[in-house]
């Protein structure tokens, strides 16, 4: 009897009832938690860094924008590699060896090294988001797909918001360096945790050897796709716009105009609750509506928290950020569970390159809108974000007229997108 396909979700409705779901949600959850607390965990200390090493607001995003670079080049190999290693021992290694390299970056007295190590804290994370999306289009049916992944996916925002507030409040009344070895030890027993819940892969095929001809073969084979480079232009410019607002936001809410504490910025912060909301409601509602129509509404909502952050009134901004929030985390669902049907057979590739292009973002983008900042404040980068997201609409737009799923998959998966 021939081997089962890499990349085809279990058919078999006996197999189908004896899943462990919940475990498998949860593992994926807990996935997502730690890679987004440990990504992000020192996005409230960039004042700190500024002042406790004398550098400017756009070099004190160094820690975070090289760490998410290091994950985007992780994640382009990532995906390949878990082809020959298997999905559920990477991700678990990812997890465990970032929060290590976390917990020194904690105690390292000198700013360049800071930066290389958490550097290669995110190279070390890359085993985790493009083998987790990979491991549950393998596992599960199609048609509980939409709604795991947008589990998976408020797993990252949980943990986004859990990092940003732990370190504040942590920050306010410790100091930085300890609120990061914390949030580093306690990480890691989330990754012992998640290698406990999660059951080993049911339908991943091993491949002998490496054979880069067929990962550059499938990379340049998505890449040519009719439709998967605008899908991937997708979380770039989305995810740029979120990280250089919650990036410098904290600038701006620290400084003279409404001087706030930390712990005060991290509770502002707390809005990725709704994102965690959001994503879940999300997932489901593309299963049922289908993904084009959900990026376009996430991605105007986000739209318009962005303009609400321009103004001066706080409860303004505020609502603003919560809005921006629910939008991104809105989109990024539904576009993350269009990856699994417009990738076909090789799905990790496709996966890698969504999340290269999503980390990409937030590396280049990220950095890159501090100079906005430093040079026009606010407005300037509100502006810069501004046409990002018209960007992410125009793409968003040619995808649901082109490549729509509007229908739901049906029990035997994903078909053939148009035009193929």
């Amino acid at each position: 009897m021939s081997r089962p396909s890499a990349s085809v979700a279990p058919l078999d409705s006996t197999a189908d009832a004896a899943l462990p779901l919940g475990r498998i949600r949860l593992a994926l959850f807990l996935a997502g938690f730690a890679t987004f607390s440990l990504l992000y965990c020192v996005q409230p200390l960039l004042p700190e860094f500024a002042r406790s090493f004398g550098v400017s607001a756009a070099a004190s995003s160094l820690p975070l924008s090289l760490a998410t670079g290091g994950l985007a080049i992780a994640i382009f190999c990532a995906g390949a590699l878990s082809e020959n290693l298997g999905r559920r021992g990477l991700m678990f290694g990812s997890i465990a060896l970032a929060a290590l390299l976390n917990g020194i970056a904690a105690f390292i007295p000198h700013w360049e090294t800071l930066v290389v190590v958490r550097a290669l804290s995110g190279i070390a994370l890359g085993g985790v988001p493009a083998v987790a999306m990979v491991y549950l289009a393998e596992e599960l049916p199609a048609h509980k797909l939409g709604a795991a992944t947008g589990l998976y996916v408020g797993g990252n925002a949980f943990g986004g918001m859990m990092g940003r507030i732990g370190m504040s409040v942590l920050t306010d009344h410790f100091d930085w360096r300890t609120a990061l070895a914390v949030m580093s030890a306690f990480d890691l027993l989330v990754a012992i945790g998640f290698v406990l819940l999660l059951p080993p892969s049911r339908n991943f095929v091993r491949r002998a050897g490496v054979n880069l001809r067929f990962h550059l073969q499938a990379w340049g084979g998505h890449l040519r796709h009719r439709y998967l480079p605008w899908l991937f232009s997708i979380p770039f410019l989305l995810m740029g716009t979120f990280v250089s607002v919650y990036n410098y936001a904290g600038f701006r809410l620290g400084g003279p105009e409404f001087g706030l504490s930390q712990s005060q910025i991290g509770l502002i912060f707390s809005a990725y609750v709704f994102g965690i909301v959001a994503s879940s409601v999300a997932g489901v509602g593309a299963d049922r509506f289908g993904r084009g129509p959900v990026v376009l509404g996430g991605t105007a909502l986000a739209i318009v928290g962005l303009v609400l952050t321009a103004t001066h009134a706080l409860p303004v901004i505020i609502f603003g950020i919560v809005l921006l929030t629910i939008g991104f985390f809105i989109a990024h669902a539904a576009a993350s569970a269009w990856v699994g049907r417009l990738g076909q057979a090789s799905k990790s590739h496709a996966a890698s390159l969504y999340l290269l292009a999503y980390y990409v973002g937030s590396s280049v983008v990220g950095s890159v809108s501090g100079w906005f900042w430093q040079h026009g404040g606010w407005s300037a980068l509100v502006g810069f974000c501004l046409v990002l997201q018209v960007l992410a609409l125009i793409a968003a737009q040619v995808l649901r007229k082109g490549a729509d799923d509007s229908k739901p998959y049906g029990r035997f998966g994903p078909q053939p997108a148009r035009g193929e």
